[in-house]
């Protein structure tokens, strides 16, 4: 894709966007960023920006982001958005950004997509890659941005690549070798006009473009990861934790297993894996999948997997004082992720939730609520939805900062219990993001006598 000379507006100036522009730059074309948002908590983008002499605008989306040959979409704007539907009416092309990122890659890429654990399963499919001896590059919405690395990436080389829904918005040739999709839950329903078929559509579009060559993976226990998908030309793997499979990858008797044809090896155990959980089995039998279609041996496959220790702010243990553990789950941003978070713990909870609301349903995690949590501390835009429906059957209480929720549970926590961030919601009412809550988590704790 030639892309010299053009004009290409850039939506949203924050990690994403900005490395979109650089991108662009660099093949020379012609970025223009336009953000919402102002100089105060967008400084150091602006600096970057300055500093490589890219214009840019803030506050608005002014008519100046029309002037141009193409629109780079950033995940946090709207497809509903007056901007997006006034570019749509100028019949202006539009991207996401690893969709114009994925042009200009050389290697091969494996998208991996779900509701929950896309982090997890794609900073562990990178790792495993890597250590048996694979170049392999980590992207998306797990810290870079897939324009910041792509020119990088060798012909024979890999990019893990975790891609949320809005990322897959805005595809239109973007071809993974491997696509994954762990699971789909309700979420980001706000975004989806409160569809959760809308949600799903835009989860299948990681497999519009693949065709026999390629390869998707999903999840055997989750109905919604391969409806409607079985007249794709793609090859499908599936794997399992509650079933017995002839193909794929499946758990059993605490043993995961690689199996081809009906055939079976063992992987290795359970308690081989220093990251723990029934969802973490199942992100693992992912990447063994993923593995074995890449043709990893399975003693260096074994070996890799073990030394995989997790990612930041996703169950992060944070540090104990006086027998109370506080633990950063910034990262379960929606009430799936929480109600994995609570089934983790056998001892008592003080449970820091909410934020940004996402359209949330806190019945699925109500009855986990009652069994395992001493208090709840409510925080963010939603405090007052999160006080109304819990504050009945367990004590609940609005909190006003993120640091007075860790000072409380310092206080009021007993000794052998849990002070844990799982919020179910957005950051964006209060941080700039996920990582941002749990880095003011941790810091709050380490600042703790």
């Amino acid at each position: 894709m030639n892309i010299e000379k053009k004009k290409i507006s850039i939506l949203g100036a924050v990690r994403s966007g900005i490395a979109a522009a650089k991108l662009a730059q660099k093949l020379n074309a012609i970025p223009f960023a336009s953000d919402m948002g102002n100089i105060e908590s967008l400084s150091k983008n602006i600096a970057e920006l300055e500093l490589l002499n890219i214009n840019y605008e803030l506050g608005e989306h002014s008519e100046k982001v029309f002037n141009c040959d193409l629109i780079v979409v950033s995940p946090g704007v709207p497809t509903e958005s007056e901007v997006i539907q006034k570019a749509i009416k100028k019949n202006i092309k539009i991207v996401s950004e690893v969709e114009f990122a994925s042009w200009f890659c050389k290697g091969k890429i494996i998208s991996i997509s779900g509701t929950n654990g896309k982090t997890t399963t794609t900073a562990l499919c990178a790792h495993v890659l890597s250590n048996c001896g694979l170049k392999t590059y980590s992207a998306g919405n797990i810290g870079l941005a897939f324009s910041e690395i792509v020119l990088d990436v060798k012909k024979d080389e890999f990019v893990a690549l975790e891609t949320s829904s809005f990322q897959l918005d805005f595809i239109d040739t973007f071809k993974p070798f491997i696509s994954v999709i762990l699971n789909i839950t309700p979420d980001h329903l706000d975004r989806y006009k409160n569809s959760f078929e809308l949600y799903k559509e835009a989860k299948y579009k990681i497999l519009k473009n693949q065709n026999e060559n390629d390869y998707y993976i999903y999840n055997e226990d989750e109905a919604n990861t391969i409806d409607n998908l079985k007249n794709n030309k793609v090859n499908f793997t599936g794997f399992s934790t509650k079933k017995i499979l002839q193909n794929g990858a499946f758990y059993n008797d605490g043993e995961l297993f690689t199996v081809n044809n009906g055939k079976g090896e063992i992987i290795g155990h359970k308690n081989d894996l220093l990251i723990k959980g029934e969802h973490n089995i199942a992100n693992a039998l992912s990447v063994i999948c993923i593995a074995k279609i890449i043709g990893i041996d399975n003693t260096s496959l074994k070996a890799a997997l073990g030394t995989f220790a997790g990612v930041e702010h996703r169950l992060e243990f944070v540090r104990t004082i006086e027998k109370i553990d506080f633990v950063n789950d910034s990262k379960a941003t929606n009430v799936d992720s929480v109600w994995v978070a609570l089934r983790s713990f056998e001892k008592p909870l003080y449970l820091i939730l909410g934020g940004k609301d996402k359209g949330n349903n806190y019945d699925q995690i109500k009855d986990l609520v009652i069994e395992k949590v001493k208090k709840i501390y409510a925080i963010g835009s939603s405090a007052e939805k999160v006080y109304n429906y819990f504050s009945s059957i367990v004590e609940t209480e609005k909190i006003d900062s993120l640091e007075r929720c860790v000072q409380k549970g310092r206080i009021e926590a007993k000794p052998g219990s849990v002070v844990l961030l799982s919020p179910a919601c957005a950051s964006f009412d209060m941080f700039n993001s996920y990582e941002h809550r749990g880095d003011i988590f941790k810091k709050a704790v380490r600042e703790l006598k």
